[in-house]
């Protein structure tokens, strides 16, 4: 069977050369697909492969400039961290930071110390790499989710049943930076270098924030020294994303709806508008600041908080002209640390709530991303009490 005897029409725009090379299976064009999507935009598609085109009633709808008058967006409130280091002005910027996390999720922050040119470079240095020959970025491919350096596409690409418009390199930062970079791809060849000044960077405003937003919350470093663990011993994941331009981004999504497992996942993008948001049960998108910071409760935060912080749902949308870079750092408490409602928030003899999750860890997430679709916050929901 040829390529082009697939199940949605849409394959019969699979590259010429594709198409006519002669397959005994269905299974050798699905490789194909598995591949990524910066391979089939090299290859010049100009339909998507079915494999990519979402049911009628996930898809994100006609593709318009998201950027037109009357378009939904939103503007997250913003965390000035120059502010936060005056004492005079930390009350109310811990205000902002408490009620963004409660009322969105998400923020953004400015002012936060990190160099323009650690920034511009790590945007350079991932397109770079996106840019290489497949055959070097298949190197590092690979199908365990649990892999500390992986590159792959979509989201889970062994489980979705839908394939997503992202490809991705994911980059473990544990237990230091400097114990990993030396597994981290080598091309180009200045990855290693820029990446790591990023992360540690990255790492740097995390600690802040977090510290910042526990305070918020009035517990300081907490009964069980939380703060201390994630200063010095917490986790940390990079995954560099690049969304090239879809030939039909009406059907298809960049990432599906989904919440993420940690703490605070800070995401740095470049001027391509993309990601977006659920507010009040609507989508929004989110306008790129440069040099900013998005940043987003994660799950263990929301558990950890007893849900006075809401990890939300968002996704990313892909366009027919640009592709868009992104670089999420992923912050949480070590890999073997069960997280729970924090103590002061549950003890009903100082005021407490009852508590409305279960504990948890990241055996118990990846176990979870590696046998179910991630997306529509499933993890949580399953974490959650009656």
């Amino acid at each position: 069977m040829a390529i082009v005897g697939l199940t949605d029409a849409g394959d019969n725009h699979l590259p010429h050369h594709v198409k006519s090379r002669a397959i005994d299976d269905e299974a050798a064009a699905a490789d194909y697909c598995l591949k990524g999507v910066r391979h089939l935009s090299d290859a010049g598609i100009t339909r998507l492969p079915g494999r990519y085109v979402l049911p009628a009633s996930d898809r994100p709808g006609a593709s318009v400039c998201i950027s037109s008058p009357g378009s939904a967006r939103v503007k997250l409130p913003v965390v000035d961290l120059a502010r936060l280091r005056v004492p005079t002005e930390r009350a109310a910027v811990l205000s902002t930071i408490y009620t963004a996390c409660r009322d969105y999720g998400f923020f953004q922050v400015v002012n936060h110390g990190v160099d323009s040119e650690a920034i511009a470079g790590m945007l350079d240095v991932a397109a770079r790499f996106f840019e290489l020959p497949f055959p070097e970025r298949a190197r590092h491919m690979s199908p365990d989710v649990r892999a500390p350096v992986r590159y792959g596409t979509s989201f889970n690409q062994a489980n979705d049943a839908v394939l997503c418009w992202r490809d991705f390199l994911k980059l473990s930062c544990v237990p230091t930076v400097e114990d990993v970079v030396p597994s981290w791809p080598d091309s180009p060849a200045d990855l290693r270098e820029v990446a790591a000044a990023y992360a540690e960077a990255s790492r740097r405003v995390f600690v802040e924030v977090v510290e910042a937003a526990l305070e918020a919350l009035g517990i300081g470093d907490g009964e069980d020294g939380v703060m201390e663990e994630l200063a010095t011993a917490g986790s940390q994941m990079m995954t560099v994303n690049c969304y090239p331009a879809c030939p039909q981004p009406e059907l298809t999504l960049g990432m599906p709806p989904h919440s993420d497992y940690g703490f605070f996942t800070l995401v740095l993008q470049d001027d391509v508008e993309g990601l977006q948001v659920m507010h009040d049960g609507e989508w929004f998108t989110v306008d790129p600041v440069p040099g900013s910071f998005v940043v987003n409760v994660g799950d263990h935060f929301e558990i950890y908080s007893n849900g006075r912080y809401k990890s939300v749902l968002h996704r990313v949308r892909v366009n027919s002209t640009r592709p868009r870079i992104s670089v999420a750092s992923f912050h949480s408490v070590g890999t073997e640390r069960v997280v729970g409602p924090a103590a002061e928030l549950v003890d009903e003899e100082r005021g407490g709530e009852a508590r409305r999750y279960m504990d948890t860890d990241f055996a118990t997430f990846l176990a979870y991303l590696a046998s179910a679709e991630g997306k529509h916050k499933n993890f949580l929901q399953s974490r959650r009490l009656a």
